[in-house]
């Protein structure tokens, strides 16, 4: 799940210890890094006594080593098959710039003479007491000490990858804001100085731009026309009428540009009402078809929402969807019914949506909102998470449930799911008086733990408790 990563290898050495079982650890951890699916890079293990890292001078020697494969890296292993020297290791990886993970091998039974025995336990302590006196981050994970050769460590894996995405995607990147906020949601509000402290660069195009751009596009344009038949292939667009459909996919063009020109990573549109009035459509189709294409798209300006979603895609594989806080489902106090009239992803969903007239706008104005692509989401473990600007700071929280099959009947319009999620009753209480809005985004599977890790020990974004 999720691309392939490069992970650096590194292996401790410490005075009178065996080192000889250093040796043993390269292959092991050669092998569980690529049965994991990932490419390593490793220094030659000539360079150093036992291919270890030991003193300070062999820690310099391993960080030019690093400074060398800059950018071919994504995250860093620090393997402690004995006891660690924390001298060499803090020298070799305190300017390493990306996660790093410690790994420390098991004693065995049997195995405890002086030969064998390999105290690194005890050793891991040694180091992330010194990393941690340096202002160094890194990476911890249960057990404490683990086998690299074991099922747990591929678990391990697997999050320190997610881990690694994450930091890594959401420590640079390029938000669109395309409108200005909805007059009528002060909640989605945001501060664009923040988030620039915080490594995310907001690029603003107002709408008139892009209806002159859609003015100027022809329904039988070449990316037009093919644009169209790629969201008639995406899901069903059959009942949407010929000019509106062509509308979509030129809105859906220039949507594109913006992303080509100002390479955008993740973006928020501001879909209602003038799309609705001036083009008689509304976007949502199109933010669907985003983020199934692996670019992040958030409704209603909520920029906060596309942040979240964009740290559960990386962290994940999979798209995420931002969706309101909606109805309660009978009188089950901890489910909930998630909506949105029709952006989810259909990755997320249980089948093709079909793209209909929008009920709310249709009531005011008919025929003015073909967009919403209906559906329901599909049963499926989730995470919830949003995030607010405040006073210079991020702040962000992430809970856990699960998306069920209960029905929702066939009147309900829109794309919504039944999702159940324990105390929920308590975490909405928390969720309203810490100040945050009614939507939530939502990813595929469980990464609560994977996101606050990211997010507090390397990326420093303030971190709500609502479990």
């Amino acid at each position: 799940m999720g691309k392939k990563m490069t992970f650096a290898l590194a292996f401790c050495n410490r005075g009178m210890m065996p080192g000889e079982l250093i040796y043993g650890a390269r292959d092991d951890m050669v092998k569980a890094v690529t049965d994991a699916g990932h490419d390593f890079i490793m220094m030659d293990a000539e360079l150093t006594r036992f291919g270890g890292i030991e003193t300070r001078e062999e820690g310099k020697l391993y960080a030019n080593w690093l400074k060398e494969h800059e950018g071919q890296y994504d995250g860093v292993i620090f393997s402690m098959p004995i006891f660690a020297d924390e001298n060499g290791a803090i020298t070799a990886l305190q300017d390493a710039g990306v996660p790093i993970l410690m790994q420390a091998y098991p004693d065995e039974i049997g195995k405890m003479d002086f030969a064998h025995r390999r105290d690194a336990y005890c050793g891991k302590f040694s180091v992330t007491d010194v990393f941690t006196q340096y202002g160094v981050p890194f990476t911890v994970l249960k057990p404490h000490v683990v086998h690299p050769l074991s099922e747990k460590f591929q678990e391990n894996l697997r999050d320190f990858a997610a881990i690694c995405r994450v930091v890594n995607g959401m420590k640079r990147f390029n938000l669109g804001c395309i409108g200005a906020r909805t007059t009528a949601f002060k909640t989605v509000r945001f501060d664009e100085i923040t988030m620039q402290k915080h490594g995310i660069n907001v690029e603003s195009m107002d709408l008139s731009d892009l209806f002159y751009r859609v003015s100027k596009l022809e329904d039988n344009d070449e990316a037009v026309v093919k644009r169209m038949a790629e969201l008639k292939d995406y899901t069903n667009c059959s009942l949407v009428p010929a000019k509106n459909m062509s509308n979509l996919a030129k809105v859906s063009v220039v949507i594109d540009q913006y992303i080509e020109e100002f390479s955008l990573d993740a973006l928020a549109l501001r879909c209602w009402n003038e799309m609705e009035d001036q083009l008689k459509i509304t976007p949502c189709v199109l933010l669907s078809f985003l983020n199934d294409r692996g670019i992040v798209a958030s409704c209603e300006i909520d920029m906060c929402s596309a942040l979240c979603m964009r740290a559960m895609y990386l962290a994940s594989g999979h798209p995420a969807a931002v969706l309101d806080w909606n109805n309660n489902y009978g009188d089950d106090e901890n489910k909930v019914i998630l909506f949105h009239c029709g952006p989810v992803a259909q990755g997320l969903m249980n089948g093709k949506g079909t793209v209909t007239n929008h009920k709310m706008f249709d009531k005011l104005d008919p025929g003015s909102g073909w967009g919403t692509n209906e559906g329901r989401i599909m049963a499926m473990p989730t995470t919830i998470s949003n995030c607010q600007t405040l006073d210079g700071k991020i702040v962000i929280y992430a809970s856990e449930g699960e998306f069920t099959s209960d029905p929702i009947e066939k009147e309900y319009f829109g794309c919504a799911g039944v999702c159940e999620i324990p105390d929920l009753q308590d975490k909405l209480i928390r969720l309203a008086r810490g100040g945050f809005k009614h939507h939530t985004s939502v990813g595929y599977g469980h990464m609560k733990d994977v996101l606050k890790e990211a997010f507090t020990t390397y990326l420093k974004w303030d971190w709500v408790e609502i479990d």
